[in-house]
């Protein structure tokens, strides 16, 4: 059994990009998919599969408050350069049982937002992202109940 005090809460994540704190994070989603294939075997009706790679991608969402990421990536699009980054995630609950930090290295943002706007609404960003490694930092170790 766990205490409820224990689950972790995203509004004590951070985030860095390139060593850069990024305040103005309020979401970060990374994650690992297998890329597979069908194998079709005589006298079987459902295919099995075969794991072929593995796809990396994510997620951040920002309060807009800059222009932090055209500044960062419109040039380089433009010129058909692809820009790479690391991005480090924090999460560090003090009720928690730990602290979890990610390192994600060869981020690449797929796109950006040039104009994105609507009247009575908050700005925000999404920036969607692809990543080539990553590194745990920290983990939270299973606590033994």
């Amino acid at each position: 059994m766990y205490r409820s005090d224990q689950v972790i809460s995203g509004t004590w994540g951070e985030c860095w990009i390139d060593s850069n704190y990024v305040a103005e994070v309020t979401a970060l989603k990374a994650t690992l998919s297998y890329k597979t294939e069908a194998v079709s075997q005589v006298r079987q009706l459902i295919d099995g599969t075969k794991v072929t790679g593995i796809e990396a991608k994510g997620e951040l969402k920002l309060n807009k408050i800059s222009s932090r990421t055209s500044n960062m990536l419109a040039d380089d699009i433009k010129k058909g350069k692809q820009t790479s980054f690391t991005i480090i995630s924090k999460l560090d609950d003090p009720s928690s049982l730990g602290c979890e930090r990610i390192k994600l290295m060869g981020c690449t943002f797929t796109e950006v937002n040039l104009v994105d706007w609507e009247l009575k609404k908050l700005g925000e960003e999404t920036l969607s992202f692809t990543f080539t490694d990553f590194e745990r930092l920290d983990i939270i170790q299973t606590p033994n109940f």
